[in-house]
């Protein structure tokens, strides 16, 4: 297998990782909600993802949904084109190959799979599903949706590759797992490219007595995103 560890939220199938202690599945089936998403995804922008064999990234295409592009007389876009793994602004570059078997959803990796499904999500523009994938106390899941909504109504397009996720910190019942983020998109205003780099902390309680299926679930805890400046790239014509 290659070793590639960088993942769009085009592709679907993480790698497994250590297992920790057992865990039922969350109330909120992921992976069903992953492939609901994709084929929202794929109608939403036509070839959006096209993977880079590099041996560590999958980038994207420009978007074709943009009604205007076929108007004649209209100005050059500019294409999108996130930092690369190893680069400024990019994903770390672990080129570490991972496994090709299962992982349970409680590991690393199933903790990664919520983090690449929200992407999705939000690509596909369901934001009200996006937002249930944050843990309830978290900021990010303190705003309505209508709320949360408008965080994201400022782009035409929004996308995300997912690195590989860390060890995950035990104690005390409770388990967390970091796991590098990088999102790009293109702000509808002037349809100009946007990238920020950064990572999310995933949260769940241990199979400990009194805990629920949800609790024992990964969810979004927090996400930290910094903004990355890119030189402008040839246009394109739109």
């Amino acid at each position: 297998m290659s070793s590639r560890l960088l993942i769009s939220v085009s592709i679907l199938v993480l790698s497994g990782c250590a297992r920790s202690e057992p865990v039922d599945n969350s109330t909120v089936n992921i992976n069903a909600a992953a492939i609901a998403a994709q084929g929202t995804v794929d109608a939403y922008g036509d070839n959006m993802f096209e993977a880079e064999d590099k041996g560590s990234a999958a980038n994207a295409t420009v978007s074709d949904t943009d009604p205007s592009a076929a108007e004649p007389g209209n100005t050059m876009l500019e294409p999108l084109d996130p930092p690369a793994p190893g680069t400024a602004g990019g994903l770390p570059n672990d080129r570490t190959p991972q496994s090709e078997a299962r992982f349970p959803p409680d590991s690393a990796q199933g903790a990664a799979n919520v983090l690449q499904t929200y992407y999705a999500l939000l690509s596909a523009r369901r934001f009200a599903d996006a937002r249930a994938l944050w843990q309830p106390s978290a900021p990010g899941a303190g705003r309505d949706v209508a709320e949360f909504t408008k965080t994201f109504d400022r782009f035409s397009e929004y996308h995300a590759n997912i690195g590989a996720p860390g060890r995950i910190d035990a104690g005390a019942g409770q388990r967390d797992v970091t796991v590098p983020v990088q999102v790009y998109g293109r702000l509808s205003a002037d349809r100009s490219p946007s990238y920020a780099i950064g990572s999310a902390v995933l949260h769940r309680v241990a199979a400990v007595d009194g805990a629920s299926k949800d609790q024992r679930a990964w969810r979004i805890a927090s996400i930290t995103l910094q903004p990355v400046t890119r030189p402008v790239t040839n246009a394109v014509p739109r």
